[in-house]
């Protein structure tokens, strides 16, 4: 199927880059927050990133006033009814998402397909909850988007292959490479790459190195542009606590147990770059450690 109108359900750091993209590719771009600000901002942001890729030759300035046209916002989520496909990329919680698609079922076209952006939670249990599981899937970009190649494309267990192909065919016009995973907790990238995070906050929580040697120590010693905390850090650690708490949960075995001391960061509200302190202190130039 040719898809053009496309929504995007949340202007974070994720659905703002999003939306980016698929504006800059051509594709007629809806997104939708339940806050005003969090929309103006994203837009924002958007405008910014694209002027640097126009300072930086990436893109012309033709290129990005098209994109910018390309992006419209709305409040409404029901809005977004006539889109050939959203993409949802609300927070990490499987309850807010729910509610979103079961909000935006009775609005839908009939040729409509839902994905989500999560980057843990089972695509099979959340298209279960909507009227078209075979048009359902998991459409998960990195972050930051517009610099990330990678997008993991997650089959449920009725996806058919006509839903599959038509999400491709975006990936392979947004200029990026995809990769099929199979519907297990937390797909490929997270599976490997959140365990790690885990075990250099258990390597921090044990006082096997500070938050400097152990970030210096896996950039060093193992060629890693960022460090584990630093990168807990960019992610937001809400969000990598929700994905080793799927982890967890959904293959039951002890080696993904989230650390106690990333708990008690988050409960504390240190969630990183987005809260302004987490493992570091971003408050402070440059950022210093916070243990």
């Amino acid at each position: 199927m040719e898809i053009s109108k496309i929504g995007v359900v949340g202007a974070g750091q994720m659905g703002n880059g999003i939306a980016h993209v698929l504006a800059l590719a051509g594709y007629q771009v809806l997104m939708n927050d339940i806050s005003q600000d969090s929309l103006d901002k994203a837009v924002e942001i958007i405008q910014g990133n694209l002027d640097r890729q126009v300072s930086r030759e990436k893109i012309t300035a033709e290129e990005r006033d098209a994109a910018m046209a390309n992006i419209s916002t709305t409040l409404t989520l029901t809005d977004l009814g006539p889109s050939d496909l959203i993409i949802e990329a609300a927070t990490e919680r499987e309850t807010v998402k729910a509610a979103i698609f079961e909000d935006l079922l009775p609005h839908l076209l009939p040729h409509t397909i839902l994905t989500s952006n999560t980057s843990s939670i089972s695509i099979t249990r959340l298209a279960s909850r909507t009227d078209r599981p075979e048009k359902f899937m998991g459409f998960h970009f990195m972050n930051p988007v517009p610099i990330m190649q990678l997008v993991e494309l997650i089959r449920g267990i009725a996806t058919d292959k006509e839903t599959y192909n038509a999400c491709l065919a975006v990936v392979d016009k947004l200029g990026k490479t995809a990769a099929s995973a199979e519907d297990f907790p937390a797909f490929i990238v997270n599976r490997i790459l959140m365990p790690m995070i885990n075990e250099a906050v258990y390597t921090l929580y044990e006082g096997v190195g500070s938050v400097k040697s152990i970030d210096e120590s896996l950039k060093l010693g193992a060629n890693h542009p960022m460090g584990p905390l630093e990168l807990a850090d960019f992610i937001g650690l809400d969000t990598c606590l929700a994905i080793m708490n799927v982890l967890h949960d959904g293959l039951a075995d002890t080696k993904y147990r989230p650390c106690p001391l990333l708990t008690k960061y988050v409960e504390a509200g240190w969630l990183g770059r987005k809260s302004d302190r987490g493992f570091y202190d971003y408050r402070q130039d440059p950022p210093v450690p916070t243990r």
